[in-house]
């Protein structure tokens, strides 16, 4: 293995812990703005539950192993990038997704459904493209990931938190409401704070080695927002439909990808400045086309 991937983040038990549970905390806080009917207007529209579901599990994937492939990465860069793709959406996607307007409840309830499927699909995509490529087997077998032992981590910080928001919300909707708005903004700074200090007591390792995964970083982020787009517009979506899965496959759940590489892979350096990048970057991206996606918007009303 070369330099960077002997590279390893410092990130302590303790920090972990309060990891664990800031993102579970954030989950909880989204979880309470979902509800039944969200899972019911989606089966309502199967098409577009089967779209978004190809686009986010199967072909991310996929085609980010085809990247992988072209450009051929560094081990732990490739796994990184695996595991940013086998992640669900982010959260932030529907915030994103509402300032682009397109389809809000569409992108809540693909979040939803999202985040259900990912407690089965992210362990798999991760172990079957990380296991097909060469150098990336070679860091699975040496670090002996239990496939069994990574879903229950999942299972734990998505499932749980999902379920409980959800049951809250189907007790005391008016609660579930009101306790959102406080504890999701509250959550999601929480979490910044502790990846910001961790990175920060790392600022070392990440600039000596921040330029080996720009480039990378950013162009999987527009891979992953294209193939949102090209796929609905392939599928005859609305442009409202379009954008919004453009955002849902271009954010993902980066947050959920350092966790699981801090309590795997012990902050392997590639694979978690990698992660980390993403959750900086794909902020960045997903604002700045919402933004654009705005004000066309508003100048085609005017018109």
């Amino acid at each position: 293995m070369n330099e960077l991937d002997r590279v390893q983040i410092h990130f302590d038990t303790s920090s972990l812990w309060v990891l664990n549970i800031a993102l579970a905390v954030v989950m909880f806080g989204v979880s309470l703005g979902i509800s039944i009917d969200d899972f019911k207007r989606l089966l309502k529209e199967p098409k577009l539950v089967l779209i978004g579901l190809l686009s986010q599990f199967v072909l991310l994937p996929f085609f980010t192993y085809l990247l992988i492939l072209l450009l051929k990465p560094q081990a732990s860069i490739a796994l990184g990038m695996m595991m940013v793709a086998a992640c669900p959406g982010g959260n932030i996607s529907n915030f994103m997704t509402h300032l682009a307007k397109g389809n809000t409840a569409l992108s809540v309830s693909l979040t939803a459904f999202a985040t259900f499927l990912a407690m089965f699909m992210t362990p798999f995509n991760f172990e079957l493209y990380g296991n097909l490529y060469e150098p990336t087997s070679e860091i699975l077998k040496n670090v002996q990931v239990e496939p069994i032992e990574l879903v229950k981590l999942v299972l734990l910080i998505l499932g749980v938190p999902l379920f409980l928001g959800m049951w809250v919300r189907h007790k005391n909707e008016v609660f579930a409401i009101k306790l959102s708005k406080i504890l999701s903004p509250f959550s999601i700074v929480l979490f910044v704070c502790i990846v910001i200090i961790a990175f920060t007591n790392n600022l070392d390792v990440f600039n000596n080695y921040v330029h080996h995964v720009f480039l990378l970083g950013i162009s999987h982020n527009l891979l992953a927002i294209l193939l949102g787009f090209l796929v609905a517009k392939i599928f005859g979506l609305s442009f409202q439909n379009q954008k919004t899965l453009a955002i849902e496959t271009g954010i993902q759940n980066s947050g959920l990808g350092l966790l699981l590489i801090f309590t795997f892979f012990n902050g392997l350096g590639g694979m978690a400045i990698m992660a980390a990048f993403w959750g900086i970057w794909h902020i960045i991206s997903g604002l700045f086309l919402a933004l654009y996606w705005s004000k066309k918007s508003k100048k085609l009303v005017a018109c």
